[in-house]
């Protein structure tokens, strides 16, 4: 029997939910979106072992944050028409963005560059910004529950703390509370929040923003965020910005008295590419396949990611 979709590539072509383009095709999107960022302002943005250039900003994330600013606008424009049809006037509550994707593979950057652009373009606005790390069960927790070896995997997560959060957050709560994370200390800080007032945009970064709701918990983070991003590479790539990073930490980070990871400084070069490469093996890389990656094709949008953390190509559901 032939297979009529297989033989008939305008057929396979309109299976896929995502408009695909190249890196020249989406920086002719950018029309008149100005570049209000230096290459000093850039700097602090970056993460511990990424560069980026100021044409990375134009290329990509300027005619993104085109983008994002038809959907917000299109948001207010259907909350008016909610409020109309109630006959009544809600506060306003924040646009959520979500940024999802590997360990290792420049989530933070990406948050933290959308969120210097979209203060500012096409006029002020306070954006916010939370990472889901705030939302682990404590060390002591992980340990009685003995899925340290876990961590970063759904399970290692306060969910529905999380989602109380986000409920909160879009019902137009006033100075709701997220938990503050230490990767110095691998743990939750103690008696210490991030405040997040209201904003115009709130992002949430994390591991976890895409994956769906389980048999445990009906409702999840998803279903809060208004536009989601998915920062994609292949996972050789993601295992050698991994080890790349965990180098450098050795020599840094790891020599702090008080890092949880403070043994790791001892190691020799060799030893620490082995160990980052066991840690990724049987933790991260591990997290990725069964948890992370399967969530991808939920995106509104996939940043694919090649060598130097240059984004190679662009999908954007249709």
């Amino acid at each position: 029997m032939v297979n009529l979709v297989e033989n008939n590539p305008v057929l396979t072509e309109k299976l896929t939910p995502f408009l695909n383009f190249s890196r020249e095709q989406w920086a002719d999107l950018r029309k008149s979106v100005p570049l209000t960022l230096t290459e000093k302002d850039l700097q602090p943005l970056l993460g511990f072992n990424e560069s980026l250039s100021l044409d990375e900003v134009r290329t990509i994330y300027l005619p993104l944050i085109r983008l994002l600013h038809y959907y917000i606008d299109e948001n207010l424009r259907r909350r008016a028409v909610m409020n109309r049809f109630l006959n009544c006037s809600k506060p306003q509550v924040p646009y959520i963005i979500g940024i999802a994707g590997s360990v290792s593979v420049g989530k933070s950057t990406t948050a933290r560059i959308l969120q210097t652009l979209l203060s500012s373009w096409p006029e002020p606005k306070k954006v916010d910004l939370i990472t889901t790390d705030g939302f682990l069960y404590p060390l002591s927790i992980l340990k009685e529950k003995n899925i340290l070896d876990k961590k970063g995997f759904p399970v290692s997560y306060d969910t529905t703390k999380l989602v109380r959060f986000l409920a909160d957050i879009k019902s137009g709560k006033e100075k709701v509370k997220a938990p503050i994370y230490s990767h110095l200390t691998y743990d939750i800080v103690p008696d210490e929040f991030n405040i997040v007032d209201r904003p115009d945009i709130l992002i949430l970064e994390g591991l976890n923003v895409l994956q769906a709701p389980t048999s445990h918990h009906k409702c999840f983070v998803s279903d809060f965020v208004d536009f989601s991003i998915y920062v994609d590479a292949d996972e050789a790539l993601l295992k050698d910005w991994y080890i790349a990073r965990f180098l450098k930490f050795r020599q840094s980070a790891f020599s702090d008295p008080h890092s949880y990871f403070k043994n790791y400084a001892k190691l020799s070069e060799e030893e620490a590419i082995q160990t980052a490469g066991k840690i990724w093996d049987s933790i991260n890389g591990l997290n990725l396949k069964e948890n992370i990656l399967p969530t991808r094709e939920r995106a509104n949008l996939i940043l694919c990611k090649g060598q130097n953390h240059a984004i190679e190509n662009v999908k954007l559901r249709k």
